[in-house]
């Protein structure tokens, strides 16, 4: 079954607007797993526009499933998480000017600092994926570091304005995901995945993990965040359920 990974960030987006203590981070990841979450992730920014170094810490130690940090690879942020050991870093490209992450790493250019980055939190048995882009070029650079763990940046095909466009974006995706299946480096996705563009992403060749955040917190202040979160979960189960029934369609083509 693919995990699925729901961030958090916006509850917390949500309670700075006015200083106080609610809505509680904590109680919104509780509710997740509820509905259905295989794990929690939050990104721990620079200029802590969301997400407090408090609340982390608060999730690793109530948290009944894995907490997945995002971060970027300054050194205040990569001493806390080190400190905090969660279940897995995911490290992110990050400037302070942006509105959401826009692009993955470029691994060819930070490869050294990238590498020590991994080599130290896997020294602590913590997980360390990297979030890139479905660059071919960047991917081969992934295995000049210690992390075997990508999370593919969704963003080109999840904004893309024509049916052409997203085809040619789902496309590079697929190629690095058989990249990905080809190296033995484990595949995970996300970034502005919704209810409504995720399906084909969930085809992806051995795709382990989405990590979908924006949509599903917009959902929920319609629905609550537990039936947000378990619908995300119905529609990736549909999805295996599909991928189950091609595949046995297959094998009937092939026995005819």
């Amino acid at each position: 079954m693919i995990h699925l990974g729901v961030n958090i960030d916006h509850v917390a987006t949500l309670r700075n607007a006015r200083g106080g203590i609610e809505p509680s981070p904590l109680f919104a990841a509780e509710c997740a797993v509820l509905g259905g979450a295989d794990s929690i992730t939050v990104h721990l920014r620079e200029d802590r526009r969301h997400i407090l170094d408090n609340d982390v810490t608060l999730l690793k130690e109530g948290l009944s499933v894995p907490l997945n940090l995002e971060m970027s690879v300054s050194e205040d942020i990569v001493e806390f998480g080190l400190a905090l050991e969660p279940y897995q870093v995911t490290l992110v490209p990050e400037r302070r000017e942006e509105q959401t992450t826009e692009s993955g790493l470029d691994v060819i250019r930070n490869l050294k600092e990238i590498t020590a980055i991994s080599e130290k939190f896997r020294a602590k048995s913590v997980r360390v994926s990297l979030f890139v882009d479905p660059d071919l070029t960047q991917l081969q650079a992934v295995l000049k570091t210690s992390s075997r763990c990508v999370e593919l940046h969704t963003g080109a095909y999840s904004n893309a304005k024509s049916h052409a466009e997203k085809e040619k974006e789902l496309k590079r995706l697929v190629d690095a995901a058989l990249w990905c299946n080809n190296h033995g480096v484990r595949l995970h996705a996300g970034h502005g995945l919704n209810y409504h563009n995720t399906f084909d992403i969930l085809q992806l060749p051995g795709i382990r993990e989405l990590n979908i955040g924006h949509s599903i917190i917009s959902r929920s202040v319609f629905v609550g965040l537990k039936k947000a979160v378990s619908d995300m979960r119905a529609l990736m189960n549909q999805a295996s359920t599909h991928e189950v029934i091609e595949k046995a369609r297959a094998l009937q083509q092939d026995n005819k």
